[in-house]
C-alpha cells in the first residue's frame, strides 16, 4: 500500500488535494529527487510514516494513493510526480495499520496490552520487546526494567542471565556487573554467593589472591592481572569470532538480495579467531605475553593453536 499523510485539510506543503483526483507535477526535464518539488512524497506503511515522515501520534490524515508516473526512493521515503489520490483510511483499518486495539496504546505493536512501539511480546511498557511485561527497550526475556536483556527479571541492561540487578551478567540474581556464576555482590564473579570482585570460590567477601595462570598458581590476583602489561599487551589486538563481510560489487550485481543486505556475517571458529589476533599483534606485545608469570608453550598451543 502506498500511505500519504496529509494535514485535516487534505494540504501537504501547502498542496491542496481531493479524493479520486490525479496529480502531476512539470519538473521541466529534471531529475526527480526526494526532498524537492519534483516529487509527492509517501511510504510504503504507517510503520515506515512514523518511523521516516510524520509522528502518527498526531491528528493528521492518511490517504492511499496510486502511483502513476516514475518513483524514487532511498528505501525509507518514496516519491513520484504522477500520483491519484483513492481513498482516506479511516477507522478500524487505520487503527489496524497503526498497531492499535482494544489493549495496546502503543503503536505497531503485534502483542497485547502494549504501551509501547513495535513489542510483538505482551503487556509492555517500552519498545521493540519480543518478551513479555518489560519496561525497557530490545528485551528478548520477561519482566525486565532494562534493556537488550535476553533473560528475565533483570533490573539492568545486556543481561542473559535472570533475576540481576547490574549489567552482562550472564549468571543468575547477582547485583553487579559481568558475572558469570550466581548470586554474587561484585563483579565478574565466576563463582557463587561472593560478596567481593573476580572470585572463582563460594561464600567469599575477598577477591582470589593466588589465581592459577597455565595451570599453576601465580601470585597474582585476577584484578592485578587486568593492571598488568599482560593483559595491555593481549588487547593489542581484537579477538573476533564473528566480523561483516561486504559483498563484492560483483556479487551484488548478481544478486539482488546481496545488493540489499550488503553483506553477511561470517563465523570465524576458535583457532581462526586466536590465529588472526596473533598476526595482527606487535612483535613487542607477542614477547610480552610469552613473559606472563609461568609461560608454557604447549598449553598455550593446546589453546591457541599457535606454536612459539
Amino acid at each position: 500500500m502506498n500511505i500519504k499523510v496529509m494535514d485535516k485539510n487534505m494540504q501537504c506543503r501547502g498542496f491542496q488535494f481531493e479524493i479520486g483526483k490525479e496529480y502531476k507535477i512539470d519538473t521541466g526535464g529534471r531529475p526527480l529527487e526526494l526532498g524537492t518539488d519534483t516529487v509527492f512524497h509517501y511510504c510504503k506503511s504507517l510503520s515506515q510514516v512514523h518511523k521516516f515522515a510524520y509522528d502518527c501520534r498526531k491528528d493528521d490524515r492518511y490517504f492511499e494513493i496510486e502511483v502513476i508516473g516514475e518513483e524514487v526512493t532511498d528505501g525509507k521515503i518514496y516519491g513520484s510526480n504522477h500520483i491519484k489520490i483513492l481513498r482516506e483510511i479511516v477507522g478500524e483499518e487505520l487503527a489496524a495499520l497503526k498497531g492499535l486495539s482494544s489493549t495496546n496504546t502503543g503503536l505497531f505493536n503485534t502483542g497485547e496490552c502494549n504501551n509501547g512501539y513495535w513489542n510483538s511480546g505482551d503487556r509492555n511498557n517500552g519498545s521493540l520487546n519480543s518478551g513479555d511485561m518489560n519496561c525497557g527497550v530490545v528485551n528478548s526475556g520477561h519482566r525486565n526494567l532494562g534493556t537488550a536483556n535476553s533473560g528475565s527479571d533483570n533490573y539492568g541492561d545486556y543481561n542473559s542471565g535472570n533475576g540481576n540487578i547490574g549489567e552482562r551478567n550472564s549468571g543468575h540474581r547477582n547485583v553487579g556487573h559481568m558475572n558469570t556464576g550466581h548470586m554474587n555482590i561484585g563483579h565478574m564473579n565466576p563463582g557463587a554467593a561472593n560478596k567481593c570482585d573476580f572470585s572463582n570460590g563460594v561464600f567469599c567477601n575477598k577477591e582470589d589472591m593466588d589465581i592459577r595462570i597455565f595451570n599453576k598458581p601465580s601470585g597474582m590476583s585476577l584484578s592485578d592481572f587486568y593492571r598488568s602489561r599482560y593483559w595491555t599487551a593481549m588487547c593489542g589486538a581484537s579477538f573476533s569470532l564473528t566480523e561483516w563481510v561486504e559483498y563484492t560489487a560483483e556479487e551484488k550485481a548478481a544478486d539482488p538480495e546481496k545488493e540489499r543486505v550488503g553483506g553477511y556475517l561470517k563465523v570465524n571458529s576458535y583457532e581462526e579467531a586466536w590465529a588472526k589476533w596473533w598476526a595482527e599483534l606487535s612483535e613487542e606485545n607477542k614477547q610480552i605475553i610469552q613473559e606472563i608469570p609461568n609461560f608454557d608453550p604447549e598449553v598455550f598451543k593446546d589453546i591457541t593453536g599457535i606454536t612459539v
